[in-house]
């Protein structure tokens, strides 16, 4: 099997931070270099390359670390070329100190550039810092911050501008928070919104249909299960939310909502990221229902097997560490990473990616062969989609 060069160990003494200038100022990007003898996954199968929707790159954060008992900890962001069934390694995340992990931030995308915001640095403190890579020029540069610092929040893009509501304010609160905001990209500039009517984290956000949906999330343990299972949409024309009862349905926060073709997709919550089955939303019934044909229990299982086909004997057992969707045209990709459970002191994962098809009758599940990859990665926020030029 071919191999790609996997994210290079950032040297101890290298502190990113000092990088960062003024707002929208450029930062030095890190080096994309890696040792030779690291290695990140590359499958060859050729009915990718034919099927897949081609100009497309989806952009994950990862927290990294070579092996399992290794103190030295890196931010860093890999590209996945469907067309290509490829990952490579992008660049380390500027501006977090030695060993800073950043969590509960979100990633989204408008146009060839990808916005981190938000989140939290563990122990240290919640960010309002939003950086922007763009993935044509290679180059990191600093946007105007948030007005409020947050985490666990909802976010997406409508009309080319980026909205957020809710989430966390501090480290050590579990109150959310009811305020949003919204970022002109072109202004580079965040202009508050009204507040939302219920305090939300760990909500979800997602366009659909002109308005910016929050969708799930709770508070505190008084917080109303009606709440919890309902959901705020932002009325972009008339800059006014409405609050629709019933929305999510379950009172553990969605794990991830995406749109295909108009419509709201599902896999699973919080504490159950993958349920057997893709769900879509029908708006007329206030009701998530299974799509046809995606069952597959096995799929992305917490606890999996998979053959050695040259053997024909089963593998050990793997842990599920991180999972996230991403939707290109018709196709909805699953990327998925297992750890082999049972041997604290391995640090080898196995990293997998499924496609549905949304659009076909029958076989609509491919699965693309799995590939071990030195070291642990994690999953810092969900990933993006970009359309290369």
């Amino acid at each position: 099997m071919d191999a790609l060069p996997l994210f290079s160990e950032p040297s101890p003494s290298n502190n990113h931070s000092s990088a960062i200038v003024a707002s929208m100022g450029s930062i030095t990007s890190p080096s994309s270099s890696a040792s030779p003898s690291e290695k990140f996954p590359r499958s060859s199968l050729v009915s990718v390359a034919k099927r897949s929707e081609p100009g497309h790159g989806i952009y994950a954060v990862f927290s990294y670390k070579a092996h399992s008992d290794d103190r030295n900890v890196s931010c860093v962001m890999g590209c996945y070329v469907p067309a290509t069934n490829t990952w490579s390694h992008e660049c380390l995340v500027p501006g977090l100190g030695e060993n800073n992990v950043l969590k509960g931030c979100v990633m989204v995308s408008v146009g060839t550039s990808i916005y981190i915001i938000g989140g939290s640095v563990y122990n240290v403190e919640v960010r309002s810092q939003v950086l922007r890579y763009n993935v044509v020029s290679k180059e990191w540069s600093t946007c105007a911050p948030l007005i409020t610092p947050r985490h666990n929040f909802a976010c997406s893009v409508c009309d080319n501008k980026i909205y957020v509501a809710g989430g966390q304010s501090t480290l050590d609160g579990a109150m959310g928070v009811s305020s949003a905001e919204v970022y002109d990209v072109l202004l580079d500039k965040w202009t508050p919104l009204p507040d939302m009517s219920t305090l939300r984290y760990k909500c979800v956000g997602v366009t659909w249909l002109g308005k910016f949906h929050v969708i799930g999330g709770f508070t505190c343990n008084k917080m109303p299960f009606m709440d919890r299972c309902s959901a705020e949409v932002y009325d972009v024309e008339n800059q006014k939310w409405d609050h629709v009862r019933g929305m999510w349905q379950l009172d553990i926060p969605p794990n991830q909502i995406v749109v295909i073709d108009n419509k709201l997709i599902s896999s699973g919550d919080c504490l159950n990221v993958w349920k057997g089955q893709i769900e879509t939303y029908d708006q007329d019934l206030n009701l998530w229902y299974p799509v046809r044909g995606s069952m597959k229990k096995t799929l992305l299982s917490s606890s999996c097997s998979l053959n050695r086909t040259n053997e024909g004997q089963t593998s050990e057992p793997l842990e599920r560490v991180c999972l996230t969707m991403a939707p290109i045209g018709s196709y909805l990709y699953f990327m998925a990473g297992y750890k082999v459970s049972g041997d604290p002191s391995s640090c080898c994962m196995i990293s997998m990616v499924h496609r549905f098809d949304t659009s076909a009758v029958n076989n609509q599940w491919e699965t693309f062969e799995p590939v071990p990859v030195e070291g642990e990665r994690e999953l810092c926020s969900h990933c993006c989609v970009v359309q290369l030029p």
